[in-house]
């Protein structure tokens, strides 16, 4: 998990107007997270569609993958629905509380 945290990625992420960040509480979950998901980037689009023929292509193809993560795929956990309605739902159900409070 080294790379996580290396001068390189902090300069990448100043670079690029980004805060760097270890989450709420900085334990060893946030980092098992994050290691979690660059793993199954790498296996489900790196991996399994490349090789790429340059860094456009690795990058449109990270903007389709990101978009089924969060938007397409669904998952059985919260009812079968992707994470992006999971959470529309959750801040509704919120906003509804809050009314009624």
């Amino acid at each position: 998990g080294g790379q996580y945290v290396s001068i390189r990625y902090t300069e990448r992420l100043a670079e690029a107007g980004i805060e760097p960040s270890v989450g709420s509480v900085g334990d060893s979950y946030d980092n098992a997270l994050a290691e979690t998901i660059n793993g199954l980037y790498k296996t489900e689009l790196v991996h399994r569609q490349g090789p790429w023929r340059n860094m456009q292509d690795l990058e449109m193809a990270t903007l389709g993958w990101v978009d089924w993560f969060n938007n397409r795929r669904l998952l059985g956990p919260i009812g079968n629905i992707p994470p992006a309605e999971a959470e529309e739902n959750f801040y509704a159900q919120r906003d509804v509380f809050d009314m009624v409070a």
